[in-house]
């Protein structure tokens, strides 16, 4: 059974907007390092269709980019996408699959069925997950900005503290800092 990883940017105060985080190369690079370490990505359905409307045609070169841009969307073009949503059962993008069953037995079997495991990349997706106990690991890279907005991190809506364990923190040149934390049990 693979595990199932967590990963976003976010602010110093909790904010996951995509447009507040530090978009450059180091960055780029870690998120391509952290998709190549798993088998699939996991996302609901509005982070699917965000990142379906751009990554695309960057990897198709539609869309002049950065070279770690271009080798994020190449790489992600190839990798298997799941998505979980109950409005749309279409996803037409290459290797885009449906999650129809139920939320913790189709995360569930995903998870058995990818021995390399499924980096999950969708915050409200994340707090549903979490609430059923199947996120096993979070690797954040924390941006040094505050954003005094949202939308933020789980929102609240988690039944109960989630204690975690670190496993490592590094610095970025940005300034950003990687966490890497697994769920204690």
């Amino acid at each position: 059974m693979g595990l199932l990883t967590f990963g976003l940017n976010l602010t110093l105060d909790g904010c996951v907007d995509h447009q507040e985080g530090i978009a450059d190369d180091e960055t780029h690079a870690f998120f391509t390092r952290l998709m190549d370490e798993g088998g699939a990505m996991l996302w609901g359905r509005i982070t699917y269709e965000m990142m379906e409307s751009y990554w695309p045609a960057v990897a198709r070169g539609d869309v002049e980019a950065p070279a770690a841009i271009r080798e994020w969307a190449i790489k992600l073009e190839a990798k298997s996408k799941y998505v979980v949503s109950t409005t749309r059962k279409d996803f037409p993008w290459t290797n885009s699959h449906h999650i129809a069953d139920d939320l913790r037995t189709g995360v569930q079997r995903l998870k058995d069925a990818t021995p390399a495991g499924v980096l999950l990349g969708s915050g409200t997706l994340a707090t549903e997950l979490d609430r059923l106990d199947l996120i096993d690991e979070y690797k954040f890279l924390v941006h040094p900005r505050i954003a005094g907005h949202g939308p933020t991190l789980y929102h609240g809506r988690l039944p109960s503290t989630r204690r975690l364990e670190l496993v490592s923190a590094k610095p970025l040149r940005n300034g950003a800092v990687a966490m890497h934390y697994r769920r204690e049990r």
